[in-house]
């Protein structure tokens, strides 16, 4: 077999290629099951009849369709991308992810832009609802018991800066607040420096308490696991240890300690492992744990009197 090289494969591309001399890849074999799973319960279905309020009656500005959406948001959760544009480039990059997502090679795939408008159009009890829907697809599947639970949480860093945080009480920025500090001290026209200077020897000046983002007041100044201070935000979830699947999902403050944000996760996880038992069809067999959850498990972090104690209330095993 001869070596090809680079310079012969070097050539001025066609004007004009036909449908069907187009190079197309295999579908992947996972999202091609998932799609199947999708479409034979009648998920786009669901999903446009519980977002048709958040859409325009009249043909505007074509939208991103709801199935489309979730689908998106399925492929970060399953390729581990956090973010809109990062979804957005991978869905743009990949042959199979545009089978997935029913996008015909002469359209083109959803911006980031796009997928963020659409994320904010779609109320948050919406995306709930289509939560929900999943994990009674799960449970039916028998990939759901809702026994033992596993809690861990993450630190996201927000798309804020520090640099445009402001006073709560007076909204004016941080460098207007230090600026008015130095000419307190006596220095009529401060330098960078000396605001440098004067920032080092204050104490408590990340304080959540006295300072916000305008644009995202959720975010909370906190330090992020390789030391550095940013704004961010805490999700933390609830796992089915028994499958792996995920059974809740809360948002909290990043200043916020674990064996605070524990109470709402587990809570929340209750409540979803109760409802998915009450939905259940009582002429088939059982596929959830009846009792409910009755373990937790998470890392020293969680580990607290006021916790255990309150594990114990609940009934529910450390």
């Amino acid at each position: 077999m001869a070596m090809g090289t680079r310079k012969r494969r070097q050539r001025q591309e066609p004007l004009w290629i036909s449908h069907h001399e187009l190079a197309k890849g295999p579908a992947h074999p996972f999202y091609q099951r998932v799609n199947e799973l999708l479409e034979t319960q009648r998920f786009d279905e669901f999903a446009e009849k519980e977002c048709a309020r958040f859409y325009a009656e009249n043909h505007r500005r074509p939208s991103l369709m709801p199935g489309i959406y979730f689908r998106l948001l399925l492929v970060g959760y399953f390729e581990g991308i956090d973010g809109e544009r990062g979804i957005a480039w991978r869905a743009a990059d990949s042959l199979g992810l545009r089978k997935f997502l029913g996008i015909g090679l002469d359209e083109r795939t959803p911006d980031h832009s796009t997928i963020s408008r659409t994320r904010r159009l779609i109320d948050v009890e919406t995306h709930r609802k289509v939560f929900f829907w999943i994990l009674e697809l799960l449970r039916d599947r028998g990939l759901l018991k809702g026994k033992t639970v596993g809690i861990d949480a993450t630190t996201l860093e927000a798309n804020a800066a520090m640099r445009s945080i402001v006073r709560r009480d007076s909204g004016e920025s941080y460098e207007e607040f230090l600026k008015g500090l130095a000419k307190e001290s006596g220095i009529a026209t401060p330098t960078r420096e000396d605001l440098a200077r004067l920032d080092r020897t204050r104490k408590n000046k990340a304080s959540n308490k006295d300072l916000v983002h305008p644009h995202d007041a959720d975010a909370r100044i906190t330090k992020m696991k390789d030391d550095r201070t940013h704004l961010a935000h805490k999700a933390e979830h609830a796992v089915d240890l028994k499958t792996g699947a995920v059974l809740a999902v809360t948002l909290q403050d990043a200043d916020q300690g674990d064996t605070t944000t524990v109470v709402e996760t587990l809570a929340e996880a209750g409540e979803n492992v109760a409802a998915l038992i009450g939905t259940e069809e009582a002429s088939q067999k059982p596929q959830m744990h009846l009792p409910g959850i009755e373990e937790v498990v998470t890392d020293k972090g969680y580990h607290s009197g006021t916790m255990l104690l309150m594990l114990m209330s609940a009934q529910v095993r450390a």
